[in-house]
């Protein structure tokens, strides 16, 4: 039996420090703005500009919490908003991304290089260099003031992105496990669906999540542009709702952002367990 020593026991003690430490600063820059703005959260608003100014809040409570509710009516419907429109954009772009990257994948074709340059290019530009030609389409098809007409181009500025993920991925899987499929008589489809997919799981969660997170962060310029009615605004339009003409209410407006990236954090949490679940599902034939 071997009696080496755990690889984090190789180390020597200021090294680890170093490791330590520089885990450390780094999760410090990334929570730290957090950390603040659900301080602030929790902070009366006539104490946010105090001076001396203090991290910690006296008095602190969740009233900030309550009161949101009352500033911005239909604050829920909001929140179901973009759930809703991140959900069907991230189901629609995992419909069409799969076999698309499968295909790049494994075929070569005439084009396929330009086409996936083409796709590169796509994310060089803002969705606001494209909002005019998009409302002209929005209008002509008559989707103006609906669902669709957030969901439309959410799918469209997140396919490319999510073809080149999922692509790099699926090229790492070996292509014998193809052959063997195609050996026993398999069709490209078949093998894409029960041999492929359960080992490319891994990647197409990591697709999923960011596209979900994408959607849910891009829906507000859409939203001004493409939608007029209330009942289909997504939470980044309810957000601005707090920024009035004379003041800010602070305190608010980081409560309604917490309680507004909840959804996107409980669904991160539960797939994030499969990260690795199905890295090797599948690639034994039972």
């Amino acid at each position: 039996m071997s009696t080496q020593p755990a690889m984090i026991n190789r180390y020597r003690w200021y090294e680890l420090v170093s490791i330590y430490a520089g885990i450390f600063l780094f999760l410090t820059f990334i929570l730290a703005p957090f950390i603040e703005g659900f301080l602030v959260s929790l902070k009366p608003l006539g104490l946010l500009f105090s001076s001396p100014y203090k991290f910690w809040p006296e008095n602190g409570s969740f009233a900030a919490y309550r009161t949101m509710w009352i500033s911005v009516p239909g604050f829920a419907r909001y929140i179901f908003n973009s759930f809703f429109i991140s959900i069907i954009v991230t189901a629609i772009v995992l419909v069409l991304v799969v076999p698309a990257s499968y295909a790049f994948a494994r075929f070569t074709f005439r084009g396929s290089g330009l086409l996936l340059g083409a796709f590169l290019a796509v994310n060089m530009f803002s969705g606001a260099v494209l909002l005019i030609p998009l409302f002209r389409l929005m209008r002509t098809f008559g989707v103006l003031n609906t669902y669709f007409a957030m969901i439309v181009p959410g799918v469209a500025f997140l396919i490319p992105s999510a073809i080149w993920l999922l692509r790099t991925y699926m090229m790492r899987i070996p292509r014998e496990l193809d052959e063997a499929a195609f050996v026993d008589g398999a069709s490209h489809f078949y093998t894409l669906r029960r041999v492929i997919l359960p080992i490319a799981m891994p990647g197409i969660t990591v697709v999923a999540i960011t596209t979900f997170i994408g959607s849910y962060a891009q829906q507000f310029i859409f939203a001004l542009t493409f939608n007029s009615k209330t009942e289909y605004m997504p939470l980044p339009v309810g957000l601005f709702a707090y920024f009035g003409r004379q003041e800010v209410i602070w305190n608010e407006l980081m409560a309604a952002s917490f309680v507004g990236i909840t959804p996107a954090i409980i669904v991160i949490f539960f797939l994030q367990r499969y990260l690795v679940s199905g890295l090797t599902a599948g690639a034994v034939k039972q």
